[in-house]
């Protein structure tokens, strides 16, 4: 039988299984079959590039399949948030089948939300030029058509010019053998993608290993950037001064007290029902005794029994990171601030309505801020929860 036959017949097979599995009424099917939108994304406005305290910066990239792109993008340091949906067509609230059918107008895309102190547009650039074929405007991969095209969707001139700057020192570099013809677009409404969409990489690891294997995206990349696929991410500079900081190591074991820095900087645990907080119950908020960070309200603090402070929710989530913990014999989610990377506690699924969630914190890595002090100290943004 002749190879090239066989060969197209192993190719033909490939991308009919990558279709059934990104198909919704696929194997991969999970959720509503309908763009649920986030509240920043409900009015008809298109985001600006930061936000109103100028803290947080928007970014949108369309590179194809958006699973990857989400996939990849959250891997960046200082990324908060990175949501799969489309954008760029006139259809109002398309949905999985339009877009991915054509003639919609949209590409699938993702929205980054990203914090200024921690990281930069141009971070995100790089990051980007890693996930993609910037040479093909048919589309990305084993995903053909406009809707799987690339395009960078620009929020303000600033991006324009780093997005246009960067594309000139990627082609004065060689790298590539055919021109970049990645478009630079004014940022249009961006509607979020069915949920099974979002995170999907973490949802469905083996589906979306097998999709990503077979649509040829790894090869390519790891064949044109080789060794400078992994990026330095220390190499950007954040784009403001972050709000808060970590001191010197020298600095917090003068400043702190024994129990303190054995919590905060080693992972240690304080003895429950022996500890600052585990029964205050007068009103104000918690900050992190490290960096200052604001992370918990008494409007959230409950008595869970356990001897350790407890609350139902952060008080600014944004300064909240977790991760998996696998010190004792089963996987915990770890609680640290993100400034001052304090470990704080652990937070478990067993607590009140409405999140169901129990942070369980050390009193030693909090400082607590009276209300009547809030002004004073710097967090009177927070005065209103308890008026």
């Amino acid at each position: 039988m002749n190879r090239i036959w066989i060969a197209g017949a192993i190719v033909a097979a490939a991308a009919i299984a990558i279709f059934l599995w990104r198909s919704p009424t696929g194997p991969g099917a999970t959720g509503d079959a309908f763009a649920t939108e986030l509240p920043a994304l409900e009015s008809d406005r298109v985001l600006p590039a930061t936000d109103e305290s100028g803290r947080f910066g928007f970014a949108t990239f369309a590179g194809g399949c958006f699973w990857c792109t989400e996939a990849d993008l959250e891997k960046v340091p200082g990324v908060l948030d990175v949501i799969s949906g489309y954008t760029g067509g006139t259809l109002e609230n398309p949905s999985y089948e339009r877009v991915a059918g054509g003639g919609s107008g949209h590409r699938e895309a993702v929205l980054v939300r990203y914090d200024r102190g921690l990281t930069s547009y141009q971070a995100l650039l790089a990051a980007f030029w890693r996930n993609i074929d910037p040479t093909d405007g048919g589309g990305q991969f084993a995903d053909r058509g406009q809707q799987y095209s690339s395009a960078i969707y620009v929020h303000s001139p600033e991006q324009r010019r780093q997005a246009e700057a960067s594309i000139a020192e990627l082609t004065q570099s060689g790298r590539y053998d055919r021109a970049i013809v990645t478009p630079i677009l004014d940022a249009e409404r961006f509607y979020m993608a069915e949920d099974y969409h979002q995170d999907y990489h973490a949802k469905n690891p083996l589906r979306y290993k097998f999709y990503r294997s077979n649509s040829g995206r790894d090869r390519y990349l790891e064949r044109t950037w080789g060794e400078q696929l992994a990026i330095d991410f220390s190499m950007f500079e954040a784009e403001a001064k972050a709000p808060y900081s970590r001191p010197s190591d020298a600095e917090l074991r003068t400043r702190l007290d024994d129990m303190q820095y054995h919590v905060t900087q080693q992972e240690g645990t304080e003895p429950p029902f022996r500890n600052a907080y585990w029964d205050n119950k007068e009103p104000g908020i918690y900050v992190d005794v490290v960096s200052g960070e604001p992370l918990f309200s008494s409007t959230d603090k409950y008595d869970s029994g356990t001897g350790w402070p407890s609350f139902s929710r952060p008080l600014e989530s944004s300064l909240i990171v977790e991760e998996k913990d696998y010190k004792l014999l089963l996987p915990r989610i770890e609680v640290r601030s993100r400034y001052g990377d304090s470990h704080l506690g652990h937070v478990f699924e067993d607590g009140p309505a409405p999140t169901g969630l129990r942070y369980c914190i050390n009193s030693a890595s909090l400082r607590f801020v009276p209300r009547d002090a809030l002004e004073r100290e710097g967090y009177g943004e927070y005065a209103k929860l308890f008026e």
